[in-house]
């Protein structure tokens, strides 16, 4: 498939964007707007109304693509969950009115509509950097020579394991572990997804201590992301096989983990962080609080999805004081950019990227110096930090156009979408569903590309790919 840019199509994406503008004189209905703009870009863009999606496989075969998986958790959490926080401002909690006589802050109402139509202006920009490069069939320049497809994931991820716990005990390696440990969590997901099937017994049980452990991990760490991207991966890799199964149970549970969440990490932070009490036992705690529920359950539930699940309140704070207190960074944090990539062994002064990071959150009064916290803006309030609303558009073009060229190089240099993709993009490049602060996410982007070209020579040097 050879995409052809049809310009008034990729236009549609923008049309929510320039209404929400034009409209902007009333802030609630300019806010619904952009935000239900993100639904229609949805839309037109997975419906393959602007650009045909990808043949070459069959929609399940193909979900860890950019188009799909990237794109819809990126927007999806960055332009989507500012509803809570919206209505919060109205006045409501639980969906209910607090009281008739609430009057919503004008200008914090003002101030939100702009971020939420930013964030729809990115959201069209993200899905035209895709969707631009997004050619396939993908010309393979190797080809996988293992038989068993299954076997290779499962010595990959057995491997890939203890070559994590070797980087983490390195100084100045940590973030190379990071991308070994992401790695064997997803060959080992992938890998039991092909087990099962086949009904390979030992592969099934080893993939499955490496899931339930690696899952153990993130439920008593105390934070959600990792247990919803944990049954949100093994979902995806078990949807091509199990259709009717996956759609029945992982969606409902996804739906109960959002629900209940809130609650059980509080509850987890609150007893295993202060290291009065076990794991097990916070654990136990946690479970219990979140599923007996009660109002004060309620309120944290409401807390955490208007303030928590969202990064509108952070985003206001900085659209608040940028420009009118504080000037556009234009091209300030590229450089700071630059130096993070640049490892400290072979720059002994090199700026504190944390600190540098931190730095602009003071400035904005986002957060104090002398709290505690740490509130690191996402990579779409950088962009508009740099050069405000076409800072927005220019960032979250190139985002959406690297992660796709980077998912089409996975592809030719790995044989194919099953490796190049699902394992070795997905694996590595997980900043992309996210984003980070700017500097953290070239930092990290850099150096999985690296990773990628090792990786990739390693499989030469080992015949597990040839030439085509």
């Amino acid at each position: 498939m050879s995409t052809k840019v049809n310009v008034k199509r990729f236009l549609a994406l923008y049309l929510p964007w320039g209404l929400a503008t034009l409209l902007q004189s009333d802030p609630v209905l300019s806010y619904f707007i952009a935000w239900a703009g993100s639904f229609f870009i949805f839309f037109i863009t997975l419906s393959g109304w602007i650009v045909p999606l990808p043949t070459d496989l069959s929609l399940g075969g193909q979900l860890m693509r950019p188009i799909f998986l990237v794109h819809i958790i990126f927007a999806g959490y960055t332009c989507c969950t500012s509803i809570f926080y919206f209505f919060d401002l109205l006045g409501y909690q639980q969906f209910s009115r607090i009281n008739d006589y609430y009057l919503p802050n004008a200008e914090n109402l003002r101030i939100t509509s702009e971020c939420q139509r930013y964030y729809c202006l990115g959201h069209a920009a993200l899905a035209s950097g895709i969707l631009c490069f997004m050619k396939y069939p993908v010309k393979h320049k190797y080809i996988l020579r293992s038989e068993d497809i299954s076997n290779l994931l499962f010595y990959f991820a057995i491997i890939a394991l203890p070559v994590s716990v070797l980087f983490l005990k390195i100084p100045g390696l940590a973030q190379f572990a990071n991308q070994f440990s992401s790695l064997s969590f997803i060959a080992g997901t992938l890998a039991l997804a092909f087990a099962i099937p086949k009904r390979k017994v030992i592969n099934t049980i080893i993939c499955l201590i490496l899931f339930f452990s690696n899952f153990y991990s993130a439920l008593t760490s105390g934070f959600k992301e990792p247990i919803i991207l944990s049954v949100l991966i093994l979902g995806v890799f078990l949807y091509p096989n199990y259709k009717k199964i996956v759609l029945a149970t992982f969606i409902p549970a996804l739906l109960a983990l959002f629900i209940l969440l809130p609650t059980f990490a509080n509850v987890i932070r609150a007893n295993s962080w202060t290291g009065d009490t076990s794991a097990d036992e916070a654990t136990q705690l946690a479970l219990d609080a979140a599923i007996k529920g009660d109002e004060q359950t309620n309120d944290t539930n409401w807390s955490f999805f208007a303030y928590r699940l969202s990064e509108m309140d952070m985003f206001t704070k900085f659209v608040a004081t940028t420009p009118s207190k504080n000037d556009y960074y234009h091209e300030v944090l590229l450089k700071q950019s630059l130096w993070a990539v640049i490892p400290r062994l072979f720059w002994s002064g090199k700026p504190n990227t944390e600190d540098l990071v931190m730095q602009r959150v003071y400035d904005a009064e986002v957060v104090s110096p002398y709290a505690k916290v740490s509130a690191k803006p996402a990579f779409i309030v950088d962009a508009y930090l740099s050069f405000g609303g076409a800072g927005v558009w220019l960032f979250m073009f190139i985002y959406g156009a690297a992660a796709q060229l980077i998912s089409l190089k996975a592809e030719q240099l790995f044989g194919g979408y099953l490796l190049g993709t699902a394992l070795i993009f997905t694996g590595l490049f997980q900043s992309f569903w996210r984003g980070l602060s700017l500097e953290f996410f070239i930092n990290t982007i850099f150096w999985s590309y690296v990773s990628m070209l090792i990786i990739h020579r390693i499989f030469i040097s080992k015949k597990i790919l040839e030439a085509d």
